[in-house]
């Protein structure tokens, strides 16, 4: 079922225009550099993961929450771990499954990374008031929240990347 409606007629080439900016001009490069990380995306996706996360987390809700294959994430997890990022928990509820969690070093990496992009934020959003800022990071998680369920209903789910 196709809809058009006039109020969301500008909304996939802002999208679109959005994806290019945060994509382009080695920004992630420049904050993993600013924050003191020599980590690739995937890796630092993990540790962002982990750290919005309310509590340990095994491989394969890592994977669920990035849109991935399991075996990628536990490639990514050896490394991280190596580095003393993150390290596996017995998960209290099946002592045969491990639960992967933050170090301290990692939160305090991470966290590094965070303020890096947040002050972009906030230095591009100066203006705005701290509501319209508020109202924002509600409107746009609602909308990708939707958009993302309403999505797999639509295509499906027939496969994550990897």
């Amino acid at each position: 079922m196709t809809v058009e409606s006039d109020a969301l007629t500008g909304l996939l080439p802002r999208m679109t225009r959005l994806s290019a900016t945060l994509s382009r001009g080695q920004l992630f490069e420049h904050a993993t550099a600013a924050a003191g990380l020599a980590l690739d995306r995937p890796a630092v996706t993990i540790l962002l993961v982990l750290h919005m996360a309310d509590r340990p987390l095994r491989v394969g809700e890592i994977a669920a929450r990035m849109q991935v294959v399991g075996p990628h994430v536990t490639r990514q997890l050896q490394g991280l771990e190596r580095e003393g990022l993150v390290e596996r928990l017995a998960d209290p509820d099946d002592q045969r499954a491990r639960l992967i969690t933050l170090t301290e070093p990692g939160r305090e990496r991470i966290s590094g990374y965070l303020r890096v992009v947040n002050g972009w934020f906030a230095d591009a959003l100066s203006d705005w008031s701290d509501e319209d800022q508020r109202d924002l990071v509600r409107l746009f998680g609602r909308m990708v929240d939707d958009l993302s369920a309403h999505l797999d209903a639509v295509v499906g789910k027939g496969g994550a990347a990897g």
